[in-house]
């Protein structure tokens, strides 16, 4: 599905005249095929929300004005019903996102004509098997699969200490394969062994700001690199530099239907139960205070979305690009 022309305009002024955000981003799953040690979501125990609770959650969340529906965690392709949840939300009038390991996207993909765009993880090219606990060319197969289904398909990358000599010749793959790359540093999460970050963690500075720099001299020579250089300038310190918008941008479902303000912090701020507009209203202020002293963190979709809502003018012009680009 194309892109409207409008799309920005729309999701300006529902942010900023409505004060509503413009994404879903369920949990859609609480299940994985892999166990990644530096991921902390396969170890959580939930429940999960029907067919016809996902639609209803769908409805509830078009009528309060979001725009696009993204489908994570843990790996929503093990979800059988997963082709029908997107076609409702197409059905809806949303766009349609799904973030995935690619384990089951060969498979899969043929399933998924009502998904827009794809974020497949991949980390690195002889470094991913140890990372991720697969083998790159199972997904990489997936990949093609999708890009020739007219999928926009976007490699999405994770840096760590791991793969650092890997960065440049993974984006002369997404060249070859002809899809996106984007790219976000490792999160160290609190509730991870600390053992597990002083192997996979970013630990020599000098040789990650060298890559940073690499990978912005290659968008700059016109590599399909989707992140703003704002960003990458940004995460070349590791130090966040922008104010929180999580939580004004983004509606955050679990998937047992907990609604919670970001995926760092986790706050509970109700229950698909209690409505999501009730939910919307009521958590304004703790919404906004947590967002006041929040120290910050560097995830690509969070940072770029918030540097978009303050109106950075290089961030605004790589995302018009970007747009075109897919359309």
């Amino acid at each position: 599905m194309k892109t409207p022309a409008p799309l920005p305009l729309k999701a300006l002024w529902q942010l900023k005249a409505k004060n509503r955000p413009i994404i879903l981003s369920h949990g859609i799953n609480s299940k994985c095929n892999l166990h990644c040690k530096f991921c902390p979501y396969w170890k959580e125990d939930k429940g999960e929300m029907s067919k016809e609770e996902v639609f209803a959650l769908l409805e509830e969340a078009k009528s309060l004005g979001i725009m696009l529906y993204n489908a994570w965690t843990t790996e929503p392709l093990l979800r059988k019903d997963l082709p029908e949840i997107l076609k409702h939300a197409h059905h809806l009038g949303m766009m349609t996102s799904l973030v995935t390991n690619g384990v089951l996207l060969k498979k899969r993909v043929g399933e998924l004509s009502n998904l827009d765009f794809l974020s497949v993880s991949v980390d690195g090219i002889k470094v991913h098997e140890e990372l991720r606990g697969v083998k790159l060319d199972k997904v990489l197969d997936g990949i093609k699969e999708a890009r020739d289904g007219g999928i926009t398909a976007v490699i999405n990358c994770v840096i760590s200490g791991k793969n650092l000599d890997e960065i440049e010749e993974l984006i002369h793959l997404a060249q070859e394969l002809g899809v996106w790359i984007s790219f976000e540093p490792l999160h160290e999460y609190e509730d991870i062994p600390q053992e597990v970050w002083e192997d996979v963690g970013i630990r020599d500075m000098r040789k990650y700001e060298k890559t940073i720099d690499k990978i912005i001299e290659l968008k700059e020579e016109g590599f399909p690199v989707i992140n703003s250089k704002t960003y990458f300038r940004m995460i070349k310190n590791l130090r966040p530099d922008f104010k929180c918008r999580a939580s004004d941008l983004i509606l955050d479902v679990t998937s047992d239907g907990r609604i919670e303000n970001c995926r760092v912090h986790r706050e509970g701020l109700g229950r698909i139960g209690d409505g999501l507009n009730n939910v919307w209203n009521s958590s304004r202020e703790m919404r906004e205070k947590i967002s006041t002293e929040c120290r910050g963190c560097l995830f690509f979709g969070y940072a770029e979305l918030a540097l978009l809502y303050s109106l950075k003018p290089e961030v605004i012009l790589n995302a018009i690009r970007i747009l075109n680009g897919i359309r």
